[in-house]
């Protein structure tokens, strides 16, 4: 017992869903779609040098051997 209310309830939300439509914001969209926006933050302190030097591979005496 109870079943047709929740099914009742549910239908109703599923419907509000389903026709909802919310006022879209097209400049918004266009500046995140073109990636270009006034105003963004700057990363470049967050990201490290590439230097390889530290990162070079030096194989041990069995890889040298094999």
């Amino acid at each position: 017992m109870g079943r047709g209310r929740q099914k009742a309830k549910h239908t109703k939300v599923a419907r509000e869903l389903k026709y909802f439509s919310p006022d879209t914001n097209y400049s918004a969209l266009e500046r995140e779609l073109t990636g270009a926006q006034a105003g963004e933050p700057d990363y470049s302190k967050w990201i490290e040098d590439d230097d390889d030097s530290d990162d070079a591979f030096e194989p041990t005496d069995e890889q040298k051997l094999a």
